[in-house]
Formats: structure tokens, C-alpha cells, sequence
């Protein structure tokens, strides 16, 4: 069955006939003068049994069937020049499937080419009776099962030499796009090239990073894909120098899915940023995975994963933006907004100790009502003034939101002038 290029399917190279020297002519040449004088119809009864016998063969488009019975008729063709002077496997696999093996493995998979071999091998074998002599019908069954051998093994290799290939090209195209993900190229290019690598997801980005092991082989990154495949409904792998990048889509349970991959990462830290609603929200999200990265040491008793939101104070000191205006827009401004002394009450409270008694001594109120202040910092914010790594995540919101309120003016310091 040769195949060309044609677009969507398959279309059949022209039959090369193999040198004489090969092995020499075969069968007598009654039968090889009938078998010349029934291809057509052989090949015609072939196309009948197609239609009748494979459901999968009447759903394709007219084009595609018509390529494919073009590959038919060629097998059979094919035969005809086979049983005169039999070859090696290489000889069948060049005649019969042509020079575009990606073209037909992109048509039927596997297993409907294979199912397409076993029609035409059956269509001549039932015709062996009127194809050869009494003398010759031995000869001539026994020449039909060698060739369906010879193209059944043919087809295992065409397809095991595309699947090869596909797995590079995959390969290659997931590094782009990973890459993509954390320069931020254009979403609609970017959503295009995950596309074609079967991505689905729409939302619900999630990239972590970490250290890459020492020989990242292809047995690691299958193991890896399968595992994040558990949890995650896409997948993509991405290696830079000593990073391992894991870009996930539609984490079902975000938790225990961070947990268990970060095992699969090599010795040291392992980031994952913040969930992304698109693609740009990724980009955003892998930036901030990558700033945690480089931080990530500043805190020597960060968990292993540890999200790029809870190295915000790190982050800030390393001299990352992002995390300034993330800790103004998530906890100083919600602070200032909220009023009800919120602002004031956590500032005492970290100031003096991160004593209640001394922070209601300082406000002038009850201890209670400072730890009610407190619940509600905790309520606005989402982080906890009575446990001492959020206590100094929101100490660092608090200097971050004075030095970046304009300076106040004193009551006999000049305003400065625009």
C-alpha cells in the first residue's frame, strides 16, 4: 500500500519492480499471466469487500476512501511483482507503503491497516482457485501467506518508525511551548501549538519548578507524565539546564498533587506559582514560580513543595516587583480599606512583641478586643498574626505599604514642589 503525499491521506507510490537478481522468477507462468490479467478484477472485488467488511472504511470522507483504495490496489499490484521474484522485508516496505509512512499512519491506525492488509491478502486467496492451475494452487496459497507476513511486519515497522518520530516532534513542540508559557508569546499562537499537542484545558494553569535530575532520560519523563496524569487532565514537561519545569492544566486536587509530584523532582527546593485562569495569568504564575525559586533559600524551613505566594517576604528582598505589589494588593490595601483600627492593632501587635497585653496597653483597649482585631486581619487577609511566619509575611506587607505611601508632610517641612 504506497502512500504519497496527498493532503489529509494516503495516496499509493507507483509499483517499482525489484531486481531479477534478488532471488530469481517464481511460480509458472500460467499463473503469473493470470494473476497480470485479474489485478483489476482483483482490485475491484478488493474495494467491494472494503466497503462490506470494515464500518470504519464507509464512515471516512469519499477523498480519503479513494486514497486508500488507491493503497489497496497497490498491495495487490504489489503482489503480483512479489510472487515473481519474492525480496526482502525492505523490498515490501518501500513498495508497498512508499516514501510517506506518517501520511498513511495519520489515515488508519495500526490496527485498520492491518485489518486493510487482511482484506486484500483474503480477496486473493479466495480467488486462488481461478488464479492458478491444480499444480500451481499449492504454490500459490503458500506465496499469499508468505507476502501477508512479510507486509504485516512491514506495517509494524512503518508505524513503530512514526511513532519514533512523532515522539521527537512531540518532544520538540512541548519544549516550545513551555518555553512559550514562561516568555509569555501570544496566547492564540501558544493555545495553537498546545493544541496540536493535545492540550484541552482552558484554565486552571499550574507550573511548578524544580531541580531536574541528573540524567532526565525518557523513561524518567514517561514515568513523570504518567504520574502528573493522575492528577491533572494536561501535562507538559519542560527541561532548562537544571530546571524541571511541570506545567499542568485542570489540577483536580491541588494539594495532594503538589505533594506527590514534587517526589518525582530531583534533591532541593521545588516552586510552584500561583493558580492561572489563562494562559496569561500563566506566564504571570511561571515568573512568579521562578522568583521563588531564586528566593527560596532565604527561608531555610520552607516545605518541599512551597507555593511562590508564601515567599512573598523573600521574594520582596531579592528585589522582585511582582511580590511588592502582590503583598500591597492582597493584604496592605484590603488592610487600609478595611479600617476598624485593623491596620493599627497588627502593627502594635508585631511591633511589641506579639503581645496581646502589651498591644491592648499600647491601643488602649481590651486584650480581647485586640485578638478579635486580630481574627479579623486573618479574616481580610488570609494570614494568621498568631503564627509567627505569617506574622512576618504581614510585618514585611506593612513596611512594603509605608514605603509606598507618599511621605507625609511635616508642619514646618515645605511641600515639594511638582
Amino acid at each position: 500500500m504506497a502512500a504519497k503525499n496527498s493532503g489529509a491521506a494516503a495516496v499509493p507510490a507507483a509499483v517499482s519492480t525489484p531486481p531479477k537478481q534478488a532471488r530469481g522468477t517464481r511460480g509458472n507462468s500460467e499463473t503469473l499471466e493470470r494473476l497480470r490479467a485479474n489485478i483489476g478484477p482483483l482490485s475491484t472485488t478488493m474495494l467491494r469487500e472494503l466497503e462490506n467488511t470494515l464500518p470504519w472504511y464507509r464512515r471516512l470522507s469519499a477523498d480519503e476512501r479513494s486514497s486508500l483504495g488507491l493503497v489497496a490496489q497497490n498491495g495487490v499490484a504489489a503482489f503480483v511483482s512479489w510472487y515473481e521474484h519474492p525480496s526482502s522485508p525492505s523490498w515490501v516496505l518501500s513498495d508497498v507503503f512508499g516514501t510517506a509512512p506518517t501520511e498513511l499512519t495519520r489515515s488508519i491506525s495500526l490496527q485498520r491497516a492491518l485489518q486493510l492488509i487482511r482484506t486484500v491478502v483474503q480477496v486473493v486467496e479466495d480467488r486462488v482457485p481461478e488464479l492458478a492451475g491444480a499444480a500451481g494452487q499449492v504454490d500459490l496459497r503458500e506465496a499469499v501467506l508468505r507476502y501477508s507476513r512479510e507486509v504485516a511486519f512491514a506495517a509494524a515497522d512503518v508505524y513503530a518508525r512514526a511513532a519514533e518520530n512523532r515522539g521527537a516532534w512531540d518532544t520538540r513542540l512541548e519544549a516550545l511551548a513551555v518555553d512559550g508559557i514562561l516568555r509569555g508569546e501570544n496566547p492564540d499562537a501558544l493555545q495553537s501549538r498546545m493544541s496540536a499537542l493535545g492540550w484541552t484545558s482552558h484554565s486552571r494553569f499550574t507550573i511548578m519548578i524544580g531541580p531536574a535530575p541528573a540524567e532526565a532520560n525518557a523513561t524518567y519523563l514517561a514515568t513523570l507524565r504518567r504520574a502528573a496524569g493522575r492528577f491533572a487532565a494536561d501535562v507538559m514537561v519542560g527541561i532548562q539546564g537544571d530546571k524541571l519545569i511541570l506545567v499542568l492544566g485542570n489540577v483536580a486536587d491541588p494539594e495532594t498533587a503538589y505533594v506527590r509530584l514534587s517526589e518525582l523532582f530531583a534533591e532541593g527546593s521545588v516552586v510552584y506559582g500561583p493558580l492561572a485562569a489563562t494562559l496569561t495569568d500563566a506566564t504571570a504564575s511561571a515568573q512568579s514560580a521562578f522568583a521563588g525559586m531564586a528566593a527560596v533559600r532565604g527561608w531555610t524551613t520552607a516545605p518541599r513543595p512551597v507555593s511562590a505566594d508564601d515567599l512573598w517576604p523573600e521574594r520582596v528582598i531579592a528585589g522582585d516587583d511582582s511580590a511588592r505589589r502582590a503583598l500591597l494588593a492582597n493584604i496592605y490595601h484590603p488592610l487600609v480599606a478595611a479600617s476598624n483600627g485593623l491596620l493599627e492593632t497588627l502593627n502594635s501587635y508585631l511591633q511589641l512583641g506579639h503581645s496581646l497585653e502589651a498591644a491592648a496597653r499600647d491601643l488602649f483597649v481590651h486584650s480581647n478586643t485586640v485578638r478579635y482585631r486580630l481574627r479579623r486581619v486573618c479574616d481580610v487577609t488570609g494570614w494568621d498574626p498568631l503564627v509567627p511566619r505569617e506574622a512576618f509575611v504581614l510585618q514585611t506587607a506593612l513596611v512594603v505599604g509605608r514605603l509606598a505611601a507618599p511621605p507625609k508632610q511635616g508642619p514646618d517641612r515645605p511641600a515639594a514642589r511638582g
